[in-house]
């Protein structure tokens, strides 16, 4: 048993229903063993003065890409990247890894390759493709905390969308254990990429992911968390589209079990600022304007949308297509926002982003 050692501060937050103020936490072995409301800054390992000390913050959307992909990201620096921004756990999305996480082994390569990287705590998303639907329930016996689906082309092949008979046969499964459903709410809706226009300008790929390709696919979320309710809990990834949120609000009033989250990049960047080739700025769903930023910041604050997170999705600079890394894809230019990769990567920045932009609207360290 090691020594118990203190951390101290004059200002510290417990939780999320207390109010700051001094005080002194006792850790041993890994573990809070008791916590006394008074700043004790002799012999303490950390004083950190009138630094704020805090619980460390959950990430729910992080692809570590482990294993398969590491040399997009993997365990070790994707948890060394969450720890040094305050989060202390990371749930690993399904995809982008090779195999994707869609079958017990494939659940088992990805643990047991994290075993000795694990800076933080780390849970993984099952994925939900055609045809594994048998695949679930083992999957959550053996620690999966829930699943991801696609209702829209994935970026990836090994990873495909599925339709609604797809999805109810995923969802019976899944309701024998309530096991919870995530969706990336997107589809199809006829949208195009306008090749006359020049793809290096961000409005060219913005104006290929409309708002209405999430509409569309959340009403399908709604229909089904309906009709399995209350047994498969649902929820959303990465909202961007405020026009979707009447539809998120009467379903919540209506008692189903659905939650939702937005990402750090979608409350505090507007695609009116982003430049052109800056192909660092693009995501699925895009980047939308200063007026669906402001609806955004309302449901966060009024409690619509339940949580905030990174999606934290890198990958090597050169797919990227950036100026500054070169790159090629399929004939693509340099900048143009329509081949390059969909992600941004911000699990280390994401706590700081979210304050700075949200004390200014009203957010409290308690609602972080």
């Amino acid at each position: 048993m090691s020594q118990e050692t203190a951390f101290t501060s004059q200002r510290v937050l417990l939780s999320s229903t207390s109010n700051v103020g001094p005080a002194t936490i006792y850790v041993q072995d890994g573990k809070v063993t008791r916590i006394e409301r008074e700043y004790k800054p002799d012999g303490a390992l950390v004083d950190a003065g009138t630094k704020l000390i805090m619980p460390g913050v959950v990430d729910a959307h992080v692809h570590i890409n482990q294993p398969g992909r590491t040399q997009w990201e993997g365990v070790v620096t994707a948890s060394h990247a969450a720890a040094a921004g305050g989060v202390t756990s990371i749930i690993d999305m399904p995809l982008n890894c090779i195999p994707s996480t869609v079958t017990v082994d494939a659940y088992n390569q990805k643990r047991t390759s994290f075993k000795d990287g694990m800076w933080v705590d780390v849970g993984t998303w099952g994925g939900v493709v055609p045809g594994n639907a048998s695949d679930l329930v083992p999957m959550l016996e053996a620690g999966a905390r829930g699943f991801k689906c696609f209702l829209c082309d994935s970026g990836v092949d090994e990873f495909p969308p599925v339709n609604e008979e797809q999805l109810r046969l995923a969802m019976t499964e899944l309701k024998k254990k309530n096991g919870k459903l995530l969706f990336h709410a997107e589809m199809d809706t006829g949208a195009s990429v306008n090749e006359e226009q020049d793809p290096t300008h961000y409005t060219t790929f913005l104006e290929s992911r409309p708002p209405n390709m999430e509409v569309k696919a959340i009403d399908l979320v709604i229909k089904m968390c309906r009709e399995f309710a209350p047994h498969v809990p649902c929820h959303i990834v990465h909202l961007s589209a405020a026009d979707a949120l009447p539809a998120i609000r009467a379903a919540k009033a209506e008692g189903l079990p659905l939650t939702v989250e937005t990402c750090f990049h979608y409350l505090t960047i507007n695609s009116e600022d982003v430049p052109t080739r800056s192909t660092e700025y693009k995501c699925c769903p895009p980047i939308r304007d200063a007026a669906n930023r402001d609806q955004l910041w309302a449901a966060v604050l009024d409690g619509s949308i339940d949580m905030v997170v990174s999606d934290h999705s890198p990958c090597t600079p050169d797919l990227k297509l950036h100026p500054c890394c070169g790159g090629s894809l399929n004939g693509a230019v340099e900048g143009d926002f329509v081949k390059a990769w969909g992600g941004i990567a911000s699990v280390g920045i994401g706590l700081p982003l979210l304050w700075s932009e949200g004390q200014n609207r009203g957010l409290t360290l308690q609602d972080i």
